[in-house]
């Protein structure tokens, strides 16, 4: 019988004993699941018998195989239960044949190949085995499949490669588009369905998108780009060496205007030394004077004058909670010009340090975010005589030296760098 379709026959029950009797009916074996009994019990008298229906109908579906099929149905007695006969015959389950593909992506875009997915499941109930073909009009696209061909179980499932390969790229314009089919065909010397049961498999279209190596996008951008190169060596470079030129001749051209000047100068300079000469030292005090106060140190006290470059260091020792302060008091007569200070916080201790210039805080530093810290000034900053550079630390927590136990005591280092010069009054 072929899957999908519904066939009947029939069982006759006999009642041979000498009582009363009731018959239970029930299909075993591999056909119990799509065979059914009608009526599935009978009560029979004595010498009598009557005949049941068994109804077979197979779904079309790759669990139920084709070929020969055992078929039983076991007739139990309600009285008698020790008497349970099973009657057995044989289903001839008929072939059919379904292929199902699939194509996955339908399009696909590339320079000169492109990879697709073929999908194939075997709907039928017995093996097949499957080849794989791909056609174009024309000759412009090769194929390959990776396996060519493929043996499938019923319900069985497959993935197969493609490739789809041409061989003349696109350089410069517009992408090429390239229609193809795949066809999936049974292979092998397998007996042919009948016209009424065979499958048609349709075959699957694709596409495959041929894009050129320079997209049109560069063109327009190379375009562009010579004709920018052809203006700057045309019109702008001209223009720029001309301009160059220019501004060179102009730089070592003679000025009249200062040529004037220095005249000036030179008559200025004679003045003033015939007056120095002739009118005494009244004009030549006055002229030292003004240059002295031109040159004065800061707050009035005189000239400062080049000095040596010193270095001082502040040590400043701190127990946890308390605040401390370390001072570098400048020598009278002097001005210190600081230029640099290093500050080292080599133990990682935690609290607050603070840097004073005299009367200026320079700044306020947590001790927890930093080991070293220095700072520089292109122009000193001048302290005068007798105040002091002070360093106030206030300790939170001592840290932990290189020894690797904790120190008692907080412990920071300043270093003041600059330039001590001598006032005059």
């Amino acid at each position: 019988m072929a899957p999908g379709d519904t066939a009947t026959t029939s069982l006759t029950v006999r009642n041979d004993s000498d009582i009363v009797e009731a018959y239970t009916l029930e299909v075993v074996g591999d056909c119990a699941s799509w065979t059914t009994v009608e009526p599935a019990r009978v009560s029979l008298y004595p010498g009598t018998s009557e005949t049941v229906t068994v109804r077979l109908a197979p779904p079309r579906s790759p669990e139920v195989r084709a070929g020969e099929m055992p078929l039983g149905v076991r007739v139990l007695p309600t009285e008698h239960p020790d008497a349970v006969k099973v009657l057995e015959t044989t289903v001839h389950v008929e072939e059919f044949r379904e292929l199902h593909t699939e194509l996955a992506p339908r399009r696909r875009r590339g320079w000169l190949r492109g990879r697709y997915r073929l999908a194939v499941q075997n709907r039928g109930n017995s093996p097949v085995e499957v080849g794989f073909t791909g056609g174009q009009p024309g000759e412009e696209l090769g194929f390959a499949f990776s396996p060519a061909e493929r043996k499938l179980e019923p319900g069985e499932s497959a993935e197969i490669g493609l490739r789809v390969r041409t061989g003349t790229p696109v350089w410069f314009g517009a992408p090429v588009v390239w229609p193809f089919t795949v066809d999936t065909a049974e292979t092998g010397a397998q007996e042919e369905p009948r016209p009424e049961e065979a499958t048609v498999q349709t075959p699957l279209d694709a596409e495959f998108v041929q894009i050129p190596i320079f997209p049109r996008w560069l063109l327009v951008v190379l375009a562009a780009l010579i004709a920018l190169l052809l203006a700057w060596f045309t019109l702008v470079r001209p223009a720029v060496r001309s301009a160059a030129k220019e501004a060179a001749a102009e730089a070592v051209r003679p000025s009249p205007t200062a040529a004037g000047e220095q005249g000036s100068a030179g008559q200025a300079s004679g003045a003033g030394t015939g007056a120095d000469t002739g009118t005494g030292t009244g004009t030549g005090t006055g002229q030292g004077t003004g240059a002295s106060s031109g040159e004065g140190a800061p707050g009035g006290n005189g000239a400062a004058l080049g000095g040596p470059q010193i270095s001082e260091t502040i040590d400043v020792q701190t127990a946890g909670g308390k605040t401390k302060t370390g001072t570098y008091r400048v020598p009278a007569g002097s001005v210190f010009g600081v230029t640099d200070i290093v500050v080292a916080n080599f133990q990682g201790d935690e609290g607050l340090l603070t840097i004073t210039f005299g009367g200026r805080k320079i700044t306020t530093i947590a001790l927890e975010t930093f080991r070293n810290q220095d700072y520089h000034w292109v122009t000193p900053i001048k302290i005068p005589e007798n105040e002091t550079v002070t360093i106030e630390v206030t300790c939170g927590k001592p840290g932990t030296p290189a020894s690797g136990r904790q120190a008692r005591e907080c412990h920071e280092v300043l270093n003041v760098t600059g330039v001590l010069s001598r006032t005059t009054q």
